[in-house]
């Protein structure tokens, strides 16, 4: 037990010791000041709950119920640290199309440490990668399509200022302890049995059912899916080393 919580010390000094290095350099230094203020309130909330500084994250994102969910991994799986309100979104259900359409958009992307930008304009934010493979074959476009804080939304997923500082926080800190990228899984609603039937008929009913079986894949195993596009269809299968 002691040697857990030992591990948990070292890995949030290391991440508060980086962000110190930054902010002394210059380099990060919204993200870094942030960090400081944040992480120890933070590392304790993650301990009460099992969890650590600089694990790998998981982030599914909700349009429907206007929610995203940040997990960490813990062991083999992934465990929900918290579920944060979406402050701003706009558009509808279904996916983005067009660039200038005003919609979120609705799949399955990755955020390397490239993406992470802590100058934004507003206040931090991370690209999440639209378009991707999926959108790119299928002919949609757009740019610049993040999480990110102010309250305010064209297509990306706004946070409030407060929420985005957790939420960057705890991304940044697993890219820097050794996680690639971060999946980030966008969802029109919770897609439940239940909440399927109701789509039928719907218009993006047979791409909805794409995006179902990447959603069942992570509600089973707990362990989010490795994602390819082919014949510009999704495509899931086990992350190689894991479940």
């Amino acid at each position: 037990m002691m040697g857990k919580r030992l591990l948990k010390r070292v890995v949030l000094g290391f991440v508060l010791c980086l962000a110190t290095l930054a902010a002394v350099n210059g380099d990060e230094d919204r993200a870094a000041k942030v960090a400081l203020r944040v992480g120890p309130t933070l590392s304790e909330n993650l301990e009460g709950a099992g969890l650590s500084m600089g694990s790998p994250v998981f982030i599914r994102v909700f349009k429907e119920e206007r929610e995203l969910e940040l997990w960490l991994k813990k062991g083999d799986l992934y465990q929900l640290f918290r579920t944060y309100p979406i402050a701003a979104m706009s558009g509808e259900l279904g996916p983005k199309l067009a660039e200038g359409d005003r919609q979120a958009p609705e799949g399955f992307y990755f955020v390397p440490s490239s993406a992470m930008n802590p100058r934004s304009a507003f206040h931090l934010s991370f690209n999440i990668g639209y378009p991707n493979a999926y959108d790119r074959a299928h002919g949609r476009t757009g740019t610049f399509i993040m999480v990110h804080g102010d309250r305010q939304s064209i297509g990306c997923f706004a946070m409030t200022d407060e929420k985005i500082e957790e939420i960057y926080t705890l991304c940044n800190a697993a890219l820097k302890n050794g996680q690639p990228f971060f999946r980030v899984h966008c969802f029109p609603f919770r897609m439940s049995v239940e909440r399927m039937k109701r789509a039928e008929g719907h218009r993006w009913e047979s791409f909805w059912k794409e995006l179902q079986s990447g959603y069942d894949w992570f509600e089973e195993k707990k362990v989010p899916p490795n994602v390819e596009v082919r014949e510009k269809r999704y495509q899931f299968g086990p992350i190689r080393g894991e479940p």
